[in-house]
């Protein structure tokens, strides 16, 4: 493959946000010293990670459902004086 495309990361994902987050993941990954999956020439991260997703190699998909509560531990006080 001489350039990855958005088009060949889509066929392994379901959409557009699913693959941003996955490539975000997965560069964080390499970036950290986690190994390579596909074998190429010397490119950044981002770039192998897109490489490894095109490949099938990397999977995952979006959480259905409601997104988790967050609970804030900060308190506002509304002072109307």
């Amino acid at each position: 493959m001489a350039r990855v495309t958005i088009e060949d990361c889509l066929d392994q994902v379901e959409n557009r946000f699913a693959l941003v987050v996955l490539a975000s993941k997965r560069t964080k990954e390499l970036k950290r010293g986690a190994p390579l999956l596909v074998t190429s020439r010397d490119n950044r991260e981002v770039v192998m990670s897109l490489r490894e997703i095109a490949a099938g190699k990397i999977g995952g998909s979006l959480p259905s459902g409601p997104p988790p509560k967050i609970k804030s531990d900060v308190k506002v006080e509304n002072k109307n004086d």
